[in-house]
């Protein structure tokens, strides 16, 4: 059974969300950004969370 991966801090730009968690291999806090449009299946996870933020604004859904 898999860990449970909690976020807190939670907000959205756009399709956008970004959240906060614990890594659980090196226990340093990461920002996670997902993007919540169908099909689009984008996420990425970054060390500040302007660097988050900042992928979330310029994300851009790819048209399949």
């Amino acid at each position: 059974m898999a860990a449970r991966d909690f976020f807190h801090s939670v907000e959205r730009i756009g399709p956008v969300q970004i959240g906060t968690h614990r890594d659980r291999r090196t226990g340093q806090t990461r920002h996670a950004a997902v993007c919540t449009s169908e099909r689009c299946g984008w996420s990425a996870d970054y060390g500040t969370r302007s660097a988050a933020q900042l992928a979330a604004r310029t994300h851009r859904c790819r048209i399949r």
